[in-house]
């Protein structure tokens, strides 16, 4: 399994995996079907969520391995 860093890019995770979706909208980032969000980084849409992108990313490649 792909390691997910702060450069993927969102549409890239969702597209391996749609269970991760609920990790993105527990941080606020309700628009996922959005083709703008869909290209951001993750490091990204932290930003503009306010979020710590290394909380995220343990959060994700934590799920992501546990498959």
């Amino acid at each position: 399994m792909a390691v997910i860093t702060k450069d993927t890019i969102i549409g890239d995770i969702l597209d391996m995996d749609q269970t991760t979706a609920p990790y993105f909208l527990e941080m606020g980032m309700h628009c996922l079907g959005c083709p703008a969000s869909r290209g951001e980084t993750v490091e990204q849409a932290c930003m503009v969520h306010g979020v710590d992108p290394e909380g995220l990313l343990a959060k994700l490649n934590a799920h992501l391995a546990d498959k």
